[in-house]
C-alpha cells in the first residue's frame, strides 16, 4: 500500500502573534496624531496647553494682552493657534511704579519795621519764586501756632564761654519748660572739641534739664563740626511727611571755631539738607560785634532763623524768649515746585511780602533729593 503524504493545511496564527499584530498596529495608530502635534511652535515659557486642538479661536475681547505672552511668529493651522495664546496659569505681577511728586514745605515768620510779628495774613499776600519760577501749584497754606516741634539745643562748652555758662543754662531750661507742648520733643547737645548728645528727643523736661546741667565747658571749639553732625544726625532723619512739622535748632555760642575739620558752609548746607532753621544767641556782650557774631548771623540768615544779641549775659534768657514768640507766630507754606529735576541741585526759594512794610523771614532754597 503506497502512502501518500496529507495535504499541509496552513497552521493556524498562535494567539502571542495575534496580539502581537494588534498591538503594531495600535502603535502605528498613536504616532499618527503624535507626529502632527510636533509641528505646533513651542508656547512662550510660564503657559499651557491644556486647551484642545479643535477648540474655536477666541474672541477678540478674550485675547490675552501682548503684556502677558509674546506673539508667536509663525501661525499655526487651524485652532492650534489657541494653544499659543492661552494666558498663564499663574498670573504674574506687573511691577508698581510709583510716580515722584515734589512737595515743599516752607516755615516762615514776618515781622514789621520795628521787628514785631505780623500774623493774620493771607496767600495773596506774598510772592514765591523757586529757583526762578512760579510753583505749579499751592497744596494748603496756614499760619501755624501749633505745628509739632522738633528741637536742639546746642550749647557751646568751650573754654571762652566758661564765665557766663551757667546763665545758658538756665536760659535753655527755662526756654524748654515753656515751649515744649504735647506732640513736641527735643534734644541737648552740648560742644567743645567733640560733640556730645547729652540727651536725644524726649517730651520730658526733668530729663532735659538734667541734660543741660549736666555738661561741663572746657577745651578748645569744633563749632562748625558739632553743627554739621547735629543737622546730619538728629535733624535729617526726621521726616514730617504730609504732616508740615518745625525743625529748629537754638545754638548759644560766641561763633569762634579753632577745631573743626568742616567748614563754615559745610555746616550750612547740612543744615538745608535737613529743612532746619538756626537761630543763634551770641555770648559776646561787647560793644561791638566780632567776626564770631558774623558767623552767627550767616548761619541763621540761610536757614530761616535770626540771631539774637543780648547787652548782658544776662538777658540771653531774652533771646530764647524771642525765639518762643517766634515759634508760635510763624506760617506754613506747601507747595509744587515748577520743572522739578531729582538731582540733587541747590533750588533757591524767593518768597516776598507784597506790602513792603513788611519783611519776610524763610530759608534760601532746598537740595532736591535724587531718585532712590
Amino acid at each position: 500500500m503506497i502512502l501518500r503524504p496529507e495535504p499541509q493545511l496552513p497552521q493556524p496564527r498562535s494567539p502571542r502573534l495575534r496580539a502581537l499584530s494588534l498591538l503594531t498596529a495600535f502603535a502605528f495608530a498613536m504616532l499618527l496624531p503624535v507626529a502632527a502635534s510636533c509641528q505646533v511652535p513651542a508656547l512662550p515659557s510660564g503657559t499651557t496647553d491644556s486647551a484642545p486642538a479643535t477648540s474655536a479661536p477666541p474672541s477678540s475681547s478674550t485675547q490675552a494682552p501682548a503684556t502677558s505672552a509674546p506673539a508667536v511668529t509663525s501661525a499655526p493651522q487651524s485652532g492650534m493657534a489657541n494653544a499659543a495664546q492661552q494666558q498663564p496659569d499663574t498670573d504674574v505681577a506687573a511691577p508698581t511704579i510709583r510716580a515722584f511728586v515734589p512737595e515743599v514745605s516752607l516755615i516762615f515768620t514776618v515781622t514789621d519795621k520795628k521787628g514785631r510779628f505780623v500774623t493774620g495774613l493771607q496767600q495773596q499776600n506774598f510772592g514765591l519764586l523757586d529757583d526762578g519760577r512760579r510753583p505749579d501749584r499751592v497744596i494748603r497754606f496756614t499760619q501755624q501756632a501749633n505745628l509739632p516741634l522738633r528741637i536742639g539745643i546746642m550749647l557751646d562748652t568751650s573754654n571762652s564761654i566758661r564765665s557766663r555758662f551757667q546763665f545758658e543754662q538756665d536760659a535753655a531750661s527755662e526756654f524748654l519748660l515753656q515751649v515744649l507742648r504735647r506732640g513736641d520733643s527735643a534734644f541737648v547737645t552740648g560742644f567743645d572739641t567733640r560733640t556730645e548728645l547729652a540727651q536725644d528727643y524726649t517730651n520730658n523736661i526733668d530729663l532735659l534739664n538734667q541734660a543741660i546741667h549736666k555738661l561741663r565747658p572746657g577745651g578748645g571749639t569744633a563749632f562748625f563740626d558739632a553743627l554739621y553732625s547735629t543737622c546730619r544726625d538728629q535733624m535729617l532723619t526726621v521726616r514730617g511727611g504730609q504732616e508740615d512739622i518745625r525743625k529748629a535748632i537754638v545754638l548759644v555760642s560766641d561763633g569762634e571755631d579753632n577745631y573743626s575739620h568742616a567748614y563754615e558752609q559745610d555746616a550750612i548746607k547740612e543744615c538745608q539738607r535737613a529743612e532746619t532753621i538756626v537761630y543763634t544767641i551770641s555770648t559776646n556782650v561787647s560793644p561791638s560785634r566780632d567776626k564770631g557774631d558774623e558767623v552767627l548771623e550767616r548761619i541763621s540768615e540761610a536757614t530761616g532763623g535770626h540771631t539774637f544779641f543780648p547787652n548782658r549775659i544776662e538777658d540771653v534768657a531774652k533771646g530764647f524768649q524771642a525765639i518762643e514768640e517766634e515759634l508760635r507766630s510763624q506760617y506754613s507754606l506747601r507747595y509744587r515746585p515748577a520743572e522739578f529735576k531729582q538731582d540733587g541741585a541747590f533750588r533757591t526759594i524767593r518768597l516776598i511780602a507784597m506790602d513792603p512794610r513788611y519783611n519776610v523771614r524763610a530759608k534760601k532754597g532746598y537740595f532736591a533729593p535724587r531718585p532712590q
